[in-house]
């Protein structure tokens, strides 16, 4: 962390004199703050890559083994990935500006700064089930009545949904209770299945789970008014802001067992041989200001 030895208005003299921020992003929600940043420090050119989670950790692993630094902040989830490939090979490094280390609890900013805490939910139409939640236990998603009726982003491009999907492998014991719980019977795993953490994975893929390249096409085919089957969405719940863009109908189910919302942190970090490296700590106090 910085401390209080820290020269703000001489790191600022500097950023200016740099000219430019280059930040490879997960969202591109975060473009939205260019005008803004602009506006405050109009010498700085901010440059942004919205690469989602995976490929924001690809590009930039990439470039680093060919010597090339490019990028000054990096900030996505994907913890795994972050935290064991960047931050433990030296990829990145934390930064917390001083005017900030006392406001933000540690686990926030250690080992590495957290800017935003996000989730995945299960959204569902309200227009289509006025009346609440179509279900309230996970394992109805691997029923007949949802047979390709339940959507996810792809995980193989999606480090968020592949967090998501793994942390449900990792809880075998409350998944099977759930599916106890149901059911009222205990849960018979299929050839090769180590437990019920996989055993529901492998029920929603026979169940013809839709999957999906681009979230907020997901967000649309739970969301979008006048369908006749709607899919529910396993999705970032921060997509119940197209309600109001796109006037969908998402509706997040806020009571299902085992679990209804895993909560996951979008990361912020100078990289290694960051080329504007002061005016990477102004992008990071920007953010959080």
């Amino acid at each position: 962390y910085a401390d209080g030895s820290e020269n703000w208005d001489d790191i600022v003299a500097k950023a200016r004199q740099e000219g430019e921020v280059v930040v490879y992003s997960s969202s591109g929600r975060i473009a939205k703050l260019v005008d803004s940043f602009n506006a405050l420090y109009p010498e700085i050119t901010l440059t942004l890559f919205d690469l989602g989670s995976v490929k924001t950790i690809e590009k930039s692993v990439r470039e680093q083994d060919a010597n090339i630094y490019n990028v000054d902040i990096i900030t996505t989830g994907n913890s795994g990935q972050v935290i064991h490939e960047m931050l433990n090979k030296n990829r990145l490094f934390n930064y917390v500006p001083a005017a900030y280390v006392d406001r933000i609890p540690v686990e926030n900013r250690d080992p590495l700064l957290i800017r935003v805490n996000e989730a995945l939910v299960f959204f569902y139409n309200t227009e289509q089930y006025p009346d609440g939640a179509p279900i309230s236990n996970i394992w109805e998603l691997t029923e007949e009545k949802f047979k390709g009726r339940v959507g996810i982003k792809n995980p193989m491009s999606s480090g968020s949904t592949l967090m998501g999907v793994a942390t449900l492998v990792q809880h075998p014991e409350e998944m099977a209770a759930a599916y106890k719980s149901h059911t009222g019977m205990d849960i018979e795993l299929g050839e090769g299945v180590p437990d019920a953490g996989y055993e529901f994975i492998a029920r929603l893929l026979k169940n013809d789970l839709v999957i999906f390249k681009s979230g907020s096409k997901l967000a649309a085919a739970s969301g979008k008014k006048q369908q006749s089957n709607p899919l529910i969405a396993f999705a970032n719940m921060t997509y119940i802001s197209r309600n109001d863009s796109d006037d969908f109908a998402n509706g997040i189910i806020s009571s299902l067992e085992p679990v209804s919302k895993l909560v996951y942190p979008t990361f912020t970090a100078i990289a290694r041989q960051a080329p504007h490296p002061n005016a990477a700590k102004v992008f990071t106090a920007y953010l959080l200001g």
